[in-house]
């Protein structure tokens, strides 16, 4: 019998009317039943953030007691790490090691911004007019439409809910269909926590009848969304219906430069991290290796090796190193342009197919292509799957040149022992994350976000509370003369 998820709105937990099974990606076959959600179902999700929004059960909180809220939501989430863990490897084909290590520092997230809640602060401004005080209020935007992808999708809820939490806002958080159960289950979290009916409600579903809805709706103020180009250009289409503030974390086609004084054993484990990790389905994943020519040859062989050394199995296995893809339609794309690429003139020095025994399953060996210019489809297409593009440079400008050569510009990685080279790259690399010896490091201290089409705005960091409220000046007279009369003219 498939387990069964419900939808939460308004503080109940709902089946809904239509349903639909959740594939689990490791053998191909439904393991789930999960709801969804009708444009009724959005239309009363909203609502209800927006009474909830209004309402003084949520409203008349102190942000400090807001605080208290997220920092008790962030011990269920440490609490349940495991449980919510084995539901994103059986959903998405995770592996279960990466995901017990990423929720569980989910939680640090919702306590970093639990800490923030109570340091929104305003303004006194310094006015030209001696009888006048003006100061400014930071008062939460509204309802917010937080719409995730599968990947990753407690960490991307996090960094939307936590700070729209933190500054009063309520919220619609949309699941993505492909692999919802965890997020599904988070919502037992957040009601455990104690958060008011409305403020938090979780659904999930497919485009017009969901996210078109919750995206154009009028009562929605904000979107914060994370996925792919295409759906962020319909979102931002949508939003034109509501003029709702949004902010979009999209694709990326990352470089990793490689210059030829670097350690190789060192580099190549990073590199390995940064492309078969979650099988290559980051929006971060170093996907274009741009390696200095004197060290190309024992760079690549020792990068071939790790790759062909990888173990390759059940995701709920402890000991397996990568997992399946989480669709076969995403497997299918990667096939299609690696069989281009090659006919296009990319050598393929190991990988291009399905592991051996792994045919019921979304599997794809990992896949280095060695490429004869940026032209070769694998080199401009996001793939969001384990195949590493590999193209060769000669000069510092040359590598720079090539790495802002995407429409692209999440982030970039640079591996060099000559500090004021990497300095230089800092500046130089059109990327909103640019990792120096290192690749894939995150905090909920540091923002981030990218360039061109990897999207607008910024998420995690101080400042990004800020983007959940706005400003209201406050005008106040200090005297106590009468007003004139404006139609005495002195």
């Amino acid at each position: 019998m498939l387990r069964s998820f419900q939808q939460y709105i308004d503080g109940v937990f709902e089946d809904g009317d239509t349903r639909f099974d959740s594939i689990n990606p490791a053998n191909g076959r439904a393991w789930a039943s999960m709801p969804a959600a009708s444009a009724d179902d959005v239309d009363r999700a909203v609502k209800a953030a927006h009474r909830a929004f209004l309402d003084p059960a949520w409203a008349g909180l102190t942000a400090s007691q807001r605080g208290k809220l997220l920092y008790k939501l962030a011990e269920l989430v440490a609490q349940h790490a495991d449980q919510l863990a084995a539901l994103e490897t059986a959903d998405t084909g995770k592996i279960i090691r990466e995901t017990r290590s990423q929720i569980g520092y989910v939680a640090e997230y919702y306590r970093y911004y639990a800490g923030l809640a109570d340091k929104i602060q305003g303004a006194c401004l310094p006015v030209d007019k001696p009888d006048m005080e003006a100061f400014l209020r930071r008062e939460p935007i509204g309802v917010v439409a937080a719409i995730v992808p599968w990947n990753s999708q407690l960490f991307l809820s996090a960094v939307k809910l936590g700070p729209a939490l933190a500054a009063g806002c309520t919220v619609v958080l949309k699941a993505s269909e492909e692999g919802p159960a965890p997020l599904l289950e988070f919502a037992r979290l957040v009601h455990q926590a104690g958060f008011p009916p409305g403020v938090v409600n979780v659904l999930t579903g497919y485009g017009q009848d969901c996210g078109q809805v919750l995206t154009s709706h009028p009562l929605v103020a904000r979107i914060a969304f994370t996925g792919g180009p295409e759906t962020a250009r319909h979102i931002v289409r949508n939003s034109a219906e509501n003029l709702a503030y949004t902010t979009l974390e999209l694709g990326g086609k990352s470089p990793v430069l490689v210059f030829d004084d670097v350690d190789v054993d060192s580099v190549s484990n990073a590199i390995v991290a940064g492309i078969f990790a979650a099988s290559g389905q980051s929006c971060v994943a170093g996907s274009r290796l741009l390696v200095q020519r004197g060290v190309k040859d024992r760079l690549l062989a020792r990068l071939q090796a790790k790759a062909e050394a990888i173990h390759i199995g059940d995701p709920q296995d402890s000991a397996t190193e990568m997992g399946p893809l989480a669709t076969r339609r995403q497997r299918e794309h990667i096939e299609k342009v690696v069989a281009a690429s090659v006919q296009a003139g990319a050598e393929l020095l190991t990988g291009g197919g399905v592991p051996a025994g792994r045919q019921d399953g979304y599997y794809y060996l990992p896949t280095i292509l060695s490429c004869p210019d940026a032209q070769i489809p694998s080199v401009t297409t996001e793939l969001f799957g384990p195949v590493l593009s590999v193209l060769t440079f000669d000069s510092e400008a040359e590598a720079v040149a090539l790495a802002n050569d995407s429409v692209y510009g999440l982030a970039a990685g640079v591996f060099t022992r000559d500090l004021s080279r990497g300095h230089r790259l800092t500046r130089a690399l059109r990327a909103g994350i640019v990792w120096v010896n290192t690749y894939r490091a995150v905090s909920p201290i540091v923002p981030f976000g990218g360039y061109g089409q990897s999207g607008l705005g910024r998420e995690g960091g101080m400042e990004s509370v800020l983007d959940y409220t706005r400003t209201k000046s406050v005008w106040i007279r200090t005297s106590d003369e009468p007003i004139a009369d404006p139609f005495v003219m002195r």
